[in-house]
Formats: structure tokens, C-alpha cells, sequence
């Protein structure tokens, strides 16, 4: 008679990534945020994502996702990797930063590390122009 396995089968997916799909304390709109950005895949995701800097460091970062549990995963992963960095650190962000972080990324998912990292970018984007165009923070429509 063949002995049965009481051990579980492997995860497909770290640690970290699981956590990082049921994360919800950064899911949501930023009201009032600092920057602002959003991209859209051509698997049709599209993630924004909301800034709120003070004394040129990211304190906060939040996200929303119309797409797969990968992007979630990525959002949360850039927010984990850049709040309390300062604005000229977070240029430094790459995909394969997020890719790295979350461990078990699947390969033809690389896509949604792209699309949060590049919400990201024009987030940060966002918030320099604001700086220099401090008078449109508050107009709705200039973000």
C-alpha cells in the first residue's frame, strides 16, 4: 500500500506575493493627492496610482486597479518599495525592482510590474509639474 503525503502541495506563489494580492490598506483614491498618474495595458489593466509627499519624501502611496490580481500585487509592491523615499530616489524604480520584491511574479506577467511602475512615473511626473504650477492643485481637471 502506498504511503499518503500529509505535507500540502507547494505554493505557486511567495509569500510576499500573496501578501501583496490581499493587501488592501493602500487600495483606494488619495483625496487631494500630490501627484497623480495612470496608465492602461494593452491587456486592457489599468491602474492609477496617488501620491502624498511631504518635505519632498513619499509618504503615502495609494492605488486602484481595473485588471488581474498581478497588478494588485505590483501596486502594492511599488508602495511597499517607495514610501518614505524621497521624489529624486523613486526615479530609480524599475520593473525588475517589483519583479525582484514579489518573488513569484509570473514571467508573462511582467507587463503589470511595467504598468505600476509607469502609473508611478507619471505620478511622480504629476507632482513635479504641480510644484511648478502650484496655482492648478486645487482646479479640478488639472491633474
Amino acid at each position: 500500500m502506498a504511503e499518503q503525503s500529509t505535507q500540502s502541495p507547494p505554493s505557486v506563489h511567495s509569500e510576499t506575493f500573496t501578501r501583496m494580492v490581499s493587501r488592501a490598506d493602500r487600495y483606494g483614491i488619495l483625496e487631494n493627492p500630490d501627484g497623480f498618474g495612470k496608465r492602461t495595458g494593452d491587456c486592457g489593466d489599468t491602474i492609477e496610482m496617488y501620491l502624498s509627499i511631504r518635505g519632498n519624501q513619499v509618504q503615502m502611496i495609494t492605488f486602484q486597479v481595473d485588471g488581474c490580481s498581478n497588478t494588485v500585487a505590483c501596486g502594492n509592491a511599488v508602495s511597499i518599495l517607495m514610501e518614505g523615499r524621497t521624489v529624486e530616489d523613486c526615479w530609480q524604480l524599475t520593473p525588475d525592482n517589483v519583479v525582484d520584491y514579489l518573488e513569484t511574479l509570473p514571467p508573462d506577467h511582467y507587463h503589470c510590474a511595467e504598468l505600476a511602475v509607469g502609473a508611478f512615473y507619471k505620478a511622480l511626473t504629476n507632482y513635479n509639474r504641480l510644484q511648478n504650477e502650484a496655482w492648478k492643485k486645487n482646479y479640478p481637471g488639472k491633474k
